[in-house]
């Protein structure tokens, strides 16, 4: 069977990328294509290769590890602790308990829980990024350790350990269910699985500004572009409630911050570890992030000036005996 000479076209707009596709069929090709079914599915498996591979390279980008990166951690991680360590007391942490921290960076709650543990007790931090564990390692208790590794697939023992959490892992990766599952698995019979994750819509300021408002759809954009969920606290405890964990529990906060406290910073600072991702997705242009950065600080220092983080959910179940 001879095909007449056709040309398709395809355009996807997916992370910010504009991917062409074109297939041109010729006579060398008829004896291939039986139907337009297989050129049409052709076609869909060249943009379904050609988004996984953008989606790969884009997502490599995704808060880098650039100077300051750890300062800007450990501001986020210092205004949080009063709500994180209410939170392990609801949980019932006892000395003498094994406890894991996915994806801690430069130590994430390892320092919590190290508390709560005591001497008798362990906790372990793992992550991917070299240079976060070498900082936390470079302070860590005697009874903390980190160790490298996957967050989704790690060599870690199953069943090893009393509590398995994680803050903000589910919600850049995208896939809050294989992470559960994971969790589950490296938690005891009996054991504790906690998350807490964000909804970014909550992120607002007041008096209200357009430099603001610009870098938040920035922020929240370059998250949504690379199949991030920045409002998975929205779905978090139901996704919880289908792994088939007991005895579910949902907690929210919000942190306040006004001009002068440590935390003022957030979003300039985030959206500078976010630029790379920023960049390639159109968000914003090279020539403009400069001039947004500044004006919001500048806003941010007015004595009147506050704003809301992005809400917290806080959601812990046991796993089967």
């Amino acid at each position: 069977m001879i095909v007449e000479e056709t040309h398709f076209d395809a355009e996807l707009y997916t992370l910010g990328i504009r991917v062409r596709v074109q297939h041109e069929k010729s006579e060398s090709m008829a004896p291939c294509l039986s139907s337009g079914v297989a050129v049409q599915l052709s076609i869909m498996d060249a943009l379904a290769r050609a988004v996984t591979v953008l989606r790969s390279e884009v997502s490599k980008y995704l808060l880098e590890s650039r100077d300051g990166e750890i300062e800007r951690l450990a501001i986020q991680s210092a205004a949080m602790a009063p709500e994180t360590i209410r939170m392990l007391e609801l949980v019932g942490i006892e000395p003498g308990w094994t406890c894991l921290d996915i994806g801690c960076g430069p130590g994430g709650i390892t320092d919590l829980l190290s508390d709560k543990v005591g001497a008798s007790g362990s906790v372990t931090g793992l992550d991917m990024n070299a240079g976060f564990l070498e900082h936390a390692r470079a302070t860590a208790p005697p009874n903390v350790a980190f160790v490298a590794g996957d967050a989704c697939g790690s060599d870690l023992p199953t069943g090893s350990f009393d509590l398995v959490h994680m803050r903000f892992v589910a919600s850049p990766t995208g896939d809050v269910e294989r992470l559960l599952a994971e969790a589950i698995r490296l938690t005891r019979p009996g054991g504790i699985v906690a998350l807490q994750e964000p909804d970014g819509t909550s992120l607002n300021c007041y008096p209200p500004n357009l430099a603001w408002d610009k870098l938040k759809a920035a922020l929240l954009g370059a998250f949504k572009g690379v199949g991030a969920d920045p409002e998975l606290a929205k779905r978090l405890y139901h996704a919880a409630r289908q792994t088939g964990l007991s005895e579910v529990q949902l907690r929210t906060f919000i942190v306040g911050v006004r001009a002068g406290d440590p935390l003022v910073d957030y979003l300039p600072s985030t959206v500078e570890s976010l630029r790379s991702t920023i960049f390639k997705l159109g968000l914003l242009s090279p020539a403009d992030l400069p001039g947004l950065l500044a004006e919001c600080r500048n806003h941010l220092q007015q004595p009147d000036a506050s704003f809301t983080m992005f809400t917290v959910a806080q959601v812990w179940g046991r796993k089967a005996p």
